[in-house]
């Protein structure tokens, strides 16, 4: 065994929906197939095709409170009237083992993921934070009402989320800005790549 031995990372990564997250990521994971999605659970129902524990854990809402009152979620948070959660426990184990662990919230799971890294060392070590923004907001708008699947009022709804996500952009260590896609992809892959060789989650001091 290594004594390079490490811990993995868990990146939370978060943006305005209609920034380009999405295709972001898939960029990344193509160049880096070891890059893990961390599976969230929520109170919506599923979508057809989708699988319970591929997709998403799909709980009731009273299974969702049980875990909320029990600590069982690392963050949580009700996003247009649904509720969305991810699990403490399948968090830390995976660190635990090496994996670099991938987690797509907003900003309100982002804060708590920061609070709950001032009281976990293991945590504090491992969590990285990445803001994917759009050039300007006139330009997010112009990418959301180009998708045409929104009434206005839940396009002025995304709008007023997407200010308060980028009104808090020195919550996060990173922001890559969505201007043009190549350039982009290749910033995040290059960010990605670089929590790999951190010293802070080496397992143990070396050459003593």
């Amino acid at each position: 065994m290594s004594q390079f031995e490490r811990y993995g990372t868990l990146i939370v990564i978060s943006g305005p929906s209609g920034v380009g997250k999405s295709t972001l990521v898939g960029r990344a994971r193509a160049v880096l197939p070891d890059l893990q999605f961390s599976i969230s659970c929520t109170t919506r129902s599923p979508r057809p095709g989708e699988v319970h524990g591929r997709e998403y854990y799909f709980l009731t809402p009273e299974e969702f409170e049980n875990k909320v009152q029990t600590g069982g979620f690392l963050e949580y948070a009700g996003i247009f009237n649904r509720r969305y959660g991810t699990l403490k426990n399948e968090v830390l184990s995976r660190l635990e083992k090496g994996e670099q662990v991938l987690l797509d919230i907003d900003v309100q799971g982002a804060k708590q993921i920061r609070t709950a890294a001032e009281n976990s060392p293991e945590l504090a070590r491992s969590v990285h934070f990445v803001l994917i923004a759009p050039p300007t907001l006139e330009t997010l708008e112009e990418r959301l009402r180009g998708r045409g699947s929104e009434t206005e009022e839940q396009l002025q709804l995304r709008l007023g989320a997407a200010k308060d996500e980028l009104a808090n952009y020195k919550l996060y260590d990173y922001i890559i800005v969505n201007d043009d896609l190549e350039r982009a992809a290749g910033e995040l892959v290059s960010v990605l790549s670089s929590f790999r060789c951190l010293t802070s989650t080496l397992k143990k001091e070396l050459f003593k």
